[in-house]
């Protein structure tokens, strides 16, 4: 099958940890890989950021990245984009008026807009993965969302419009309906994690965790935005004794000082007494990701909402227990009560409690990390996801209507 991705923010050759880079670049580029691996032919669409790139580059497996010319060839805020999707959407049509791909996955509502407008006067199918919704984005930042104004509107055309809908989660699905997207247009299939490289043995390739100052370790990873909750994590440490939290992720460590949510977060853990206990680690190098899981007595994922999540897989694959806010993806990959626990968003008490009780029990966390990595390995790996997303390809390009009831694929 010749397969366009389209993720126009989101390249797989980007660097993670910035402010517009981090799930979905993993999803695009781990996804993209195990179709290639299986004989399909990948191009993967993103738009051209810096001046000096290649047209194409080739990814491992054979999968290529193209440059797409769309506004200025240099980095722009992703909500910045949006006008240039018209631009990006003509580049696609005359590409594929030489080259016609089988079917189009978008990657992120502006994908979705440009892959429509690139596929419609071919008649090619369109798979849409929206990553987020701005529905979910408005309620929780009300006045401090910066997403263009149309956005909410040009989500629920693309959902219409489109042959499939690919959500990622279940909690999705309600989101779309509530938008007027029958859920009988939508297939679930999660995000993915490599189990290989995420484990639960000692790789002595990588260099070991950081070593500890105190008796039990929590870890967060992610983007370092508002909203992943870091600031609940910090909270919630006052009330959890000999233990310290570290945070991986946003710009290298001798640049933290620049960035307004690191000095934030600083300041806070400051005031709330536990500055001693609190170490901001910057951008980690992905190669040491594993071994700094592998360290932490327990992963804490406090996002105020989050579209699905990667980070809680690769805790589970690490056969390290998770304790994650009760939102978004969360609900379907930690089983609460069977690989980690979920509590309430914005409650530091209640993610305090709940750590208190699983850094005091080892046997429990034993019992919660292998019960995660085998839930992984069940549902969770990128063979699996690409399994679901082969299915949905194939529904989009033999179902001109998408009237077919939504499944777990």
């Amino acid at each position: 099958m010749r397969i366009a991705m389209v993720s126009e923010h989101a390249s797989p050759l980007a660097a993670l940890g910035g402010v517009d880079a981090g799930g979905q670049n993993v999803y695009v580029a781990r996804l993209t890989e195990e179709l290639a691996r299986r004989g399909h032919d990948v191009t993967v669409y993103t738009r051209r950021d810096a001046p000096g790139l290649p047209d194409r580059v080739p990814l491992p497996g054979g999968a290529v990245v193209e440059h797409v010319p769309a506004g200025p060839p240099e980095a722009l805020p992703k909500d910045a984009l949006f006008e240039h999707m018209p631009s990006f959407g003509a580049y696609l049509a005359r590409v594929w008026r030489r080259e016609r791909p089988d079917v189009v996955h978008a990657h992120f509502w502006m994908s979705g807009m440009a892959s429509l407008l690139g596929a419609a006067p071919h008649g090619i199918p369109v798979v849409q993965t929206f990553h987020a919704l701005g529905t979910v984005k408005r309620r929780h930042q009300g006045r401090a969302d910066t997403s263009p104004i149309e956005r909410i509107g040009v989500e629920r055309q693309i959902g219409r419009t489109c042959e499939r809908v690919l959500a990622t989660c279940t909690d999705e699905v309600h989101e779309l309906a509530d938008m007027g997207i029958s859920p009988r247009r939508v297939s679930v299939v999660p995000c993915g994690v490599d189990a290989d490289r995420f484990h639960p043995g000692a790789d002595p390739a990588t260099a070991p965790a950081p070593a500890r100052a105190q008796r039990h370790r929590l870890l967060s990873c992610g983007r370092l935005v508002p909203r992943k909750g870091y600031d609940q994590a910090i909270r919630a440490l006052t009330r959890i004794p000999h233990t310290e939290l570290l945070v991986a992720g946003g710009p290298p460590a001798g640049l933290l000082h620049t960035e307004p949510e690191a000095e934030r977060l600083l300041k806070l853990a400051v005031a709330e007494g536990v500055a001693d206990r609190v170490r901001l680690l910057g951008a980690v190098d992905p190669a040491a990701m594993p071994a700094l899981m592998r360290g932490a007595d327990l992963v804490l994922c406090t996002p105020v909402y989050e579209p699905f999540g990667i980070v809680p897989l690769e805790a589970m694959a690490c056969a390290v227990p998770v304790l994650a806010t009760d939102v978004g993806g969360h609900r379907d990959s930690v089983a609460d009560g069977r690989t980690g626990r979920l509590v309430r968003a914005g409650d530091p008490v209640a993610v305090a409690a709940a750590a208190r009780e699983l850094l005091g029990s080892d046997r429990l966390r034993r019992r919660y990390g292998t019960a995660g990595r085998e839930r992984v390995l069940a549902r969770f790996t990128w063979r699996r996801v690409a399994d679901g997303a082969e299915q949905v390809y194939r529904r989009a390009r033999g179902t001109a209507d998408g009237a077919l009831d939504s499944e777990v694929a």
